[in-house]
């Protein structure tokens, strides 16, 4: 019989599950050989309920089990509070993305040019698009009616 605490951990992971993207379940499930047997199963009720492959990577050892990503600098800022307004711009579109060096230079903005600046990483199947969206020019003006620009 299952102890009470399974149930709670079951319905805490089934509501943890189901407030993720898809791409995020399925990059779970391509590490599931390091999840519990617990939250192999509420994960795989999940896919199976947003109609996902479902299919579970049980071992570590399968190649195809791990999908070795590699992100790559989209860019580098001097100043933080640029680099945290760009990531701010693509996590809002979607685009995965992390900063690197950004605390230290929060602590010491001096480290900045020995630093190399704060960087904005990507995935590299997300670098164009993440470049393209960076690239746009805002706009000058707004019109809205009733209110002057």
């Amino acid at each position: 019989m299952a102890a009470p605490a399974d149930g709670a951990e079951r319905q805490r992971l089934s509501d943890f599950y189901s407030s993720k993207p898809d791409i995020e379940l399925q990059e779970l499930a391509a590490i599931a050989y390091s999840l519990t047997d617990i939250a192999r199963q509420v994960l795989r009720k999940e896919l199976t309920r947003r109609s996902l492959d479902h299919s579970l990577k049980e071992t570590k050892d399968d190649s195809s089990a791990y999908r070795r990503l590699d992100p790559i600098v989209l860019r580098t800022f001097l100043h933080v509070s640029e680099a945290l307004m760009a990531k701010s711009v693509l996590d809002s579109a979607g685009v995965h993305c992390f900063l690197s060096d950004d605390n230290v230079i929060r602590i010491d903005w001096f480290l900045s040019n020995a630093l190399g600046g704060v960087k904005l990483w990507v995935r590299p199947e997300d670098f164009a698009e993440a470049r393209e969206i960076l690239d746009q020019n805002p706009q000058e003006s707004f019109e809205t009616e009733g209110i002057d620009e």
